[in-house]
């Protein structure tokens, strides 16, 4: 076992700058209960090696397109894999809406889809092409009769 006074100590900056976000996100982590409070007080406040494995994660969840929410219920011990809870009223989230055509329109919330953002490009695309291939079949049968 390491002594504590061996352990890597990071300021707010150090770890922010390891885990690729700003010090402000890091403190609004931390007031949102994504992550824990630093060791220490005050001038003395510092970060341990499991805050920076818990930034980490959770940056690698957002990137995913997670909600805080999602991210949350996977801290508190969800399997990755398991649905979303529904929504709760006065839950706010971000949908996407997305103009495939003239009177068609695709609503998503990719965290509660659990697309990625390169999922979600990917879905847009070959929705846009099957769309694409309905309505071409459908002029071919117009043609025909």
């Amino acid at each position: 076992m390491i002594p504590n006074a061996a352990l890597p100590r990071y300021s707010i900056d150090q770890l922010s700058a390891l885990a690729g976000v700003t010090p402000r996100t890091v403190r609004y982590y931390i007031a949102q209960g994504l992550l824990d409070r630093p060791a220490g007080e005050k001038r003395g406040a510092h970060y341990l090696q499991r805050h920076l494995e818990q930034l980490l994660l959770v940056r690698r969840w957002t990137d995913a397109g997670l909600s805080l929410e999602r991210i949350r219920e996977l801290q508190a011990g969800a399997p990755e894999d398991a649905p979303p809870r529904a929504t709760r009223p006065g839950t706010v989230e971000v949908w996407s809406r997305v103009t495939l055509a003239d009177g068609l329109e695709l609503q998503l919330e990719p965290g509660r889809a659990g697309l990625s953002p390169e999922q979600l490009r990917q879905f847009v695309k070959e929705v846009t092409a099957a769309y694409r291939r309905v309505r071409g079949e459908e002029t071919e049968k117009k043609e025909v009769h």
